[in-house]
């Protein structure tokens, strides 16, 4: 079910929302809309404060709610507040983007420093060999400050050599949206390299 569009949060009590929980697992998509405006603002905070970043943040609370469209069935009133639930769901994902991020990092990290060329003085002077190292290495480290789906698009059209249409098939998203990553990823690759 797609997210309805974000609006104020709307105040809800704990047994509200239980009924609003009951009636999203039965696939009321109204209950759901009520549910959604009562929790957006908690979980997109939940995520903000453990990823923060407003992007994988964004990325985070969209797949929390899907999840709660999806698992509202799931939901079991005597283990806590539906509150409680969904933000027990936000926390996990959120921690789990975080780790993802850091092994991504540390993925890249690890395949700069193999992937580093190997000096041979009788092709270039030393010092340029030294100087283009270094500047990949700069490369490759503001792309480990990328969010995933940046550094992935980025990595396609500059490593893999493909085209915007292309990589919006390969990773089955919009044309649109590719480009949105593309040009944010090169926005904040800049202002990364130029912290370097």
């Amino acid at each position: 079910m797609p997210a309805p569009a974000p609006a104020a949060p709307v105040p809800v009590s704990a047994a509200e929302l239980g009924a609003l929980v009951a009636a999203v697992a039965r696939g009321d998509r109204t209950a759901y809309t009520r549910l959604y405006r009562a929790v957006a603002t908690p979980v997109y905070g939940i995520a903000l404060r453990t990823l923060r970043s407003p992007a994988h943040a964004e990325e985070v609370a969209q797949e929390v709610l899907l999840e709660v469209w999806r698992t509202a069935a799931a939901y079991r009133p005597a283990r806590g507040t539906v509150m409680a639930w969904v933000l027990t769901i936000a926390h996990r994902r959120a921690v789990d983007r975080a780790r993802a991020a850091r092994a991504a990092a540390d993925r890249e990290l690890r395949a700069a420093l193999r992937e580093q060329p190997v000096l041979e003085p009788a092709t270039e002077p030393v010092a340029e060999q030294v100087e283009r190292t270094f500047d990949a290495l700069r490369v490759r480290s503001a792309l480990a400050r990328l969010s995933g789906v940046q550094r992935e698009s980025l990595v396609l059209a500059y490593y893999g050599g493909y085209a915007q249409r292309e990589i919006a098939r390969i990773l089955g998203v919009p044309l649109g949206t590719v480009k949105t990553r593309t040009r944010d990823g090169l926005l904040r690759l800049r202002a990364a390299f130029d912290g370097l």
